[in-house]
């Protein structure tokens, strides 16, 4: 299991300049605005059952966000997910725009596995829940996964961060088995993927974003399940764990 909350280890901000704080309070606003505006016209389309339309708004919002905040974001190895109908990417977690970033860039009709505390924001929740996203619920038994192989089945790409929640200190956490669970289960590729910076500009608890910065997602091969059982779910998620470590960059 993923331990508590750490202590931040990225660079201090204490030289941070009056032009980009007032930059960081305009952007995370407008961000803001983004989200209302957009949030109730994808619940409205995920009432119509317009999947791919949710799709292209997600990919809309994440942008404008990413865009408005000055944030570069470096991909590399995306020729991984070339011939890929669907997958289960597996990442660790730094900031909210690892959220923004792979629903902007990474092709296919992305979907995440989300806590339910995520239903209780208005229209984003219905947006979420009725959008083919996995919603983890403890209560629900085996449903939601059930619901992930229907979901990959049906062509979707499944983001997974496997440590549970985000972390600023600037390290990779211990992965759940979850994602290998999912993936084995629904017969599809795993492919690990590493992200680096996100964590420096936008922080657990951070209410201001920091513009200007750049993050990168290095997406690794992908790793057959075919032939896997749930016996083998301990050993996929270690090697997962192993790549996404070994990818990254502390001081990127």
């Amino acid at each position: 299991m993923a331990n508590g909350a750490q202590v931040s280890s990225f660079p201090t901000e204490a030289s941070r300049g009056p032009v980009s704080f007032a930059w960081g309070v305009i952007a995370t606003l407008l961000s803001g605005i983004y989200t209302a505006i957009l949030a109730p016209i994808a619940a409205v389309a995920a009432m119509r059952g317009r999947s791919h339309a949710v799709t292209l708004l997600t990919r809309l919002w994440g942008r404008l966000i990413i865009h408005t905040c000055g944030v570069k974001v470096e991909i590399v190895g995306l020729e991984n997910l070339a011939g890929l109908r669907s997958c289960v990417l597996v990442s660790n977690h730094q900031s909210f725009f690892d959220i923004f970033a792979i629903g902007a860039y990474i092709p296919g009709e992305p979907r995440f596995v989300a806590k339910k505390e995520l239903l209780k924001i208005p229209l984003l929740g219905y947006a979420l829940k009725h959008s083919e996203n996995i919603i983890i619920d403890r209560q629900a038994g085996g449903r939601e996964v059930r619901h992930a192989v229907d979901v990959i089945k049906r062509g979707f790409l499944i983001s997974v961060f496997a440590e549970g929640h985000r972390y600023s200190d600037n390290r990779v956490h211990e992965f759940s088995d979850g994602a290998a669970w999912i993936a084995i289960l629904g017969k599809a590729p795993v492919v690990p993927m590493s992200i680096t910076g996100s964590g420096a500009f936008f922080p657990r608890k951070a209410l201001v974003v920091i513009p200007g910065r750049k993050m990168r997602m290095l997406i690794g091969r992908p790793i057959s399940t075919e032939g896997m059982t749930s016996r083998d779910r301990g050993e996929l998620t270690r090697r997962l764990e192993a790549e996404v470590r070994a990818a990254f960059v502390q001081d990127f």
